[in-house]
């Protein structure tokens, strides 16, 4: 049988339902409690009004906010890419090539080493708050590899994506072709049991335009929704491609022309923002201010990875998202929470409303501004994941 809790005396408690507050996309209630009821938010109001429950928790006049919803992340990975880093902040460019060095390391490791590191991410991350994560293959290029990292990472996350196409593996990489035809034939077989989403590296370097199509078509027939790596490293087909196919997220979107902002604008695809990733190559920060004047739905990632964007920290990225890519505090934490759930295509995260899942971040400060206000401060004290208490 489920019990009921309460959390009052919450200073500012962020819905992302503008009818439930203040009317701002937030939603922000003052003064306000939340009422848990099994892995369920039952109701969200002010903290005088709570109803009678089996259980209460003061917040001590702190912050509550859903719990960050990270749509894009490479865990699935051995070794790390420590020399690569600090060869390149001491003057040497990032380019889709160094993907090849974990590829060996991954394909060396065992499953229990894979599964160990996976899971040491995705507790790391929930100690920062994030309560649903996507994660990736794309570090084996085998199809038994591939089919290993997806169904490792199935046994963790409901969100898993099958990379393939992440370069062009080794083995082949005089025949890219072949690779194609290996990652839509044999390789989608053995992994689309073990994915929800299809993703592509459409970048010079890894894929074209017309190979991502195919793969990404590939994959939507066997049941897998496209998503998309577009527009990072240059400008590309990538944000179009998306578009045309419905992509839940193109993720990148640094080098855009007014025509691939106008396409996101006029679309169902959410333009995914991964601070982090330029923050760690020093690379041209995507301009966020342009895609939310433009009307672009936007959500905001770590791209967790070994080599781009080691990060899993998602306030992290709130900080640089504020400082360098010209969002407000709040455009920053709806984009972490629920623009995270659009680029997933999930309306029971990403938000404390009645009918969603009990996954809540309290922060010791009494508004989410301060994820900006004061980067680098663990704020995270207490995480709450499908109503129950994990920090």
């Amino acid at each position: 049988m489920s019990s009921s809790t309460a959390i009052t005396n919450i200073a500012t408690l962020v819905t992302n339902d503008p009818s439930l507050g203040d009317s701002s996309p937030l939603g922000l209630v003052r003064d306000a409690a939340v009422v848990i009821d099994g892995d369920r938010v039952v109701w969200t109001g002010a903290s005088r009004k709570a109803p009678a429950t089996d259980n209460r928790v003061d917040a001590g006049g702190r912050a509550v906010l859903p719990g960050f919803v990270d749509s894009h992340t490479h865990l699935v990975f051995a070794g790390d890419r420590t020399e690569e880093f600090n060869a390149r902040m001491s003057g040497r460019g990032y380019t889709a090539g160094g993907i090849r060095t974990t590829v060996a390391a991954t394909r060396a490791a065992s499953d229990e080493e894979l599964e160990r590191t996976l899971t040491r991410y995705l507790a790391e991350a929930l100690r920062q708050g994030t309560t649903t994560m996507e994660t990736k293959s794309g570090y084996g290029l085998t199809v038994a590899d591939e089919a290993r990292a997806l169904r490792l990472a199935a046994a963790h996350t409901d969100e898993v994506t099958y990379l393939g196409a992440h370069i062009v593996a080794p083995d082949l990489a005089d025949d890219p072709a072949a690779y194609v035809a290996l990652v839509t034939g044999e390789m989608l077989d053995a992994c689309a049991p073990h994915a929800r989403w299809i993703d592509v590296f459409c970048e010079q370097g890894a894929f074209d335009g017309d190979q991502a199509r195919a793969i990404l078509t590939a994959g939507r027939a066997r049941g897998l929704h496209p998503r998309i790596h577009a527009n990072q490293l240059s400008h590309g087909p990538g944000v179009q491609l998306a578009v045309e196919l419905d992509a839940a997220s193109a993720d990148h979107c640094t080098h855009l022309t007014d025509a691939d902002v106008d396409a996101l604008a006029h679309s169902r695809t959410v333009a995914t923002l991964l601070p982090g990733a330029e923050f760690s190559t020093r690379a041209e920060w995507p301009d966020a201010r342009r895609l939310l004047d433009a009307g672009v739905t936007v959500a905001l990632s770590t791209d967790c990875n070994p080599g781009s964007s080691f990060t899993s920290s998602v306030p992290f990225c709130i900080a640089l998202a504020v400082r360098d890519m010209r969002m407000t505090p709040d455009e920053a934490v709806w984009s972490a929470t629920a623009g995270g759930a659009a680029a997933l295509r999930r309306t029971d995260v990403g938000r404390l409303t009645p009918g969603a899942y009990a996954d809540l971040t309290l922060l010791d400060a009494p508004s989410h501004v301060h994820l900006a206000y004061r980067p680098g401060v663990p704020l995270v004290s207490g995480v709450w994941r499908r109503g129950v208490r994990v920090v």
